[in-house]
C-alpha cells in the first residue's frame, strides 16, 4: 500500500497522540510544579524546614522515576480503570503518562528553583514579602527559563511514552506502528510514524529554547 494511502490513519494517530501528550502534560505542570516547590520549600535550607516530610516526598518521587514507563503501565492498570472507567485507549493513556512525568517535572521544578540566587530571596523577604509571595512573585518568576525548558522536555519525555503505551492499546503514532509497521511489516508506515515523532519533538525543543531565551534576564 503507497503511503499516501496510510495518510487518514497517520493523521488521526497524530491527532491521538498530541491529545495525549497535551493532557497529560498540562495535568503534569499542575501536579509537579507545586510537588517541586514543596520539595524546595520543605529543604532543611529551604523557606519551610520540614526534613521528614522532604526526605518521604523525595523517596515517593525516586520511586517513582525508578520503574520503567511499560511496568508502570501495567501496574496502574486497576487505578486508570477506577479513575476514567476503562484501561484501554488515549484517555485512559492520560492516566500512567501524567504519574510517570509527575515525578520528572517536580525533579526539573525543584532543580530550576534551586537556581534562583539566594540574594534575590533574602532581599524579598528583607522588604516584607511572605512565603507565597516569595514563591510566587520571585521564585518562579526567576526560574521561569528554566520551567519552560523543563516542560519542553517533559513533552519530549511523553512523547516516548506515549510510543510506548500504544503496546497496551493506548492508541497514537506508537499503535500505529507496532500493529502495522511492526506486526504486519508495513515499513513505510513504520519509518513514517518514525519521521513524526522526531519532528515533534524538533518542533518541541527549538519552541520551548526560543521562550526560555526570549523571557531570559541573562
Amino acid at each position: 500500500m503507497n503511503i499516501m494511502d496510510w495518510w487518514p490513519r497517520l493523521s488521526q494517530a497524530s491527532l491521538t497522540t498530541l491529545y495525549m501528550v497535551g493532557a497529560s502534560t498540562f495535568l503534569t505542570v499542575l501536579l509537579g510544579l507545586p510537588l517541586g516547590v514543596l520539595l524546595v520549600l520543605s529543604d532543611k535550607r529551604g523557606l519551610r524546614p520540614r526534613p521528614l516530610l522532604n526526605k518521604l516526598l523525595g523517596a515517593v518521587v525516586n520511586l517513582t522515576r525508578s520503574l520503567p514507563f511499560i511496568i508502570l503501565l501495567v501496574v496502574l492498570i486497576p487505578f486508570t480503570r477506577w479513575i476514567v472507567g476503562t484501561s484501554i485507549g488515549p484517555t485512559a493513556a492520560i492516566v500512567p503518562l501524567t504519574l510517570a512525568a509527575v515525578p520528572f517535572f517536580a525533579r526539573v521544578t525543584e532543580s530550576a528553583l534551586r537556581e534562583v540566587p539566594s540574594g534575590v530571596i533574602e532581599a524579598a523577604q528583607a522588604m516584607g514579602s511572605s512565603d507565597w509571595q516569595i514563591v510566587r512573585k520571585v521564585m518562579i518568576k526567576e526560574a521561569m527559563p528554566g520551567l519552560v525548558l523543563g516542560i519542553a522536555l517533559t513533552l519530549i519525555s511523553l512523547v516516548g511514552y506515549s510510543a510506548m503505551a500504544g503496546a497496551v492499546g493506548g492508541g497514537g503514532l506508537g499503535d500505529l506502528a507496532i500493529r502495522y509497521g511492526y506486526q504486519r511489516f508495513e515499513t513505510e508506515v513504520m519509518l513514517a510514524t518514525v519521521v513524526l515523532l522526531v519532528a515533534f519533538v524538533q518542533v518541541v525543543q527549538s519552541v520551548g529554547d526560543r521562550i526560555a531565551a526570549k523571557i531570559s534576564k541573562r
